[in-house]
This record gives C-alpha cells, structure tokens and sequence, in this order.
C-alpha cells in the first residue's frame, strides 16, 4: 500500500498593514492575503510599532494619518530596530509630508485615493529587490574607498572617516548601485530600474528625495560635491562634481 504525502505551502513574506480607516484596512489585508502574502492588520500607531517588533514583517504599508503616533514617528521609531520595507500611505497632498516620511526611511509612497492592486504591486516590487547583496558577492573588489568614504558591498556596511553611517535601505542600495560603477552617468530612470525594479511606476523624482537624504548623511554639499555628483542633463555619478 503505498503512502501519500501531503505538502504544505510555503508561507509567503509577512506584510502589516498600520491603517486607521478599518474598512480600507481589511480591504488591503484581504488583498494581500489573496497574493499569497501574511498579513496582519492594525489601527493605531503604538499598536503599528509594537506589532513592528514582534512580528518583524517584510514589508510595512504605514498610513501617515494614524491615531495615538502620527506615521513619521511610527517609521522613525521603528528604523531604530528594523531595515524591513516601508511603503507610505498618504491622504495628504502637499508635498512636503512625502519629503518627511522618506527622510525617516520609508522606501516607497501611494497618495489617496489609489487602487488596492496597484499597492499590492508596489509590495511585490520592494520584494524583488535584493537585501544582502548577494549579487555583489563576487566582485573582485569587495570595498569600494572614495577618500574617506568606504563602501563595502559584501557586509553592505559604509563608514566615513572610519565611523559607521547609518542608511536606509533604499539609501544603501543608491550608493551601492552608484559605487559598482563609478564612471557610469545614471538617469533617474535608470536608477529606479537598478533599485526600484524596471516594472516600478511613481514619480521619478522620488530617486532625488533619496539622493539629497543620502549627500546629507554623507556631509556632501551638491555643488561642490565629493561623493555624489549631479550630471546635468542626466542624472547623478559616483565622485567629485
């Protein structure tokens, strides 16, 4: 007689949701879980944080608008202990809120009103990007120096003047991307593709909001750059301007 073995699915990547409107909420959960994703739902901002460090998810979708923290605290508070992925929600316009949230390290934006699927697509995106490296791994160089900036792109760590700089992920994967290839002139587009993924879709000025974050961590003055050089007519490279 034979026997017959049963599999169990992989789980895919946890994703919480930190939404205060319940019935977009459950929505983006039902979504996701539809996509193959855990999900797990919560409405305020301390639950967010709590739910954050014990459930170390994948990828957090954060509303700016939240009850008890506000989302910029809620991201500040939760870079001080995770890299995973943060994907703002906002119902604000102005643009100076979107400027805030990805200084605190958020990796990507929707505006309200936006379609389910197109977030869920987004998630899918930031998924496909690579966390270690690993694709690096076998450079002949694994430390890229541009004088007193080292850029190790196997630990994928950056010290400058021997001190470590703490980067986001998407800051992290910029200058990685910008080190590989010191010489290469990069367009926005290019960019997005490098470390966004060629099938992201936004503003392709959200690679500017991470390159000014970036030269700010990093002490370097755009005009008279040391690190990061803006190409007119292009976009950004490695090196002195």
């Amino acid at each position: 007689m034979s026997s017959v073995s049963t599999t169990h699915p992989t789980p895919g990547p946890s994703v919480l949701v930190i939404e205060d409107e319940k019935t977009l909420a459950g929505m983006i959960g039902a979504y996701l879980s539809r996509a193959g994703y855990q999900a797990r739902v919560v409405h305020t901002g301390p639950e967010g944080v709590q739910a954050v460090r014990d459930q170390t998810p994948d990828v957090v979708i954060l509303d700016l608008g939240l009850p008890g923290l506000d989302g910029i605290e809620v991201c500040r508070q939760i870079r001080t202990f995770t890299d995973c992925y943060v994907i703002v929600v906002t119902a604000r316009k102005d643009e100076i809120d979107t400027l805030i949230g990805l200084s605190v390290g958020a990796d990507d934006y929707v505006t309200k009103p936006f379609s389910v699927r197109e977030l869920v697509a987004r998630v899918q995106t930031v998924l496909r990007r690579p966390r270690t490296g690993t694709s690096r791994a076998h450079r002949q160089e694994p430390v890229w120096v541009f004088g007193e900036l080292h850029v190790d792109s196997v630990g994928q760590q950056v010290h400058l003047a021997g001190d470590p700089v703490a980067l986001t992920p998407t800051e992290r994967d910029l200058l990685m991307t910008l080190a590989e290839r010191p010489t290469m002139a990069f367009s926005r587009r290019q960019l997005i593709d490098e470390v966004w993924g060629d099938d992201w879709v936004g503003d392709e000025h959200l690679v500017d909001v991470h390159i000014a974050h970036l030269r700010r961590k990093l002490g370097d003055d755009p005009d008279t750059a040391r690190y990061i050089s803006t190409v007119r007519g292009i976009g950004y490279r490695m090196g002195k301007g």
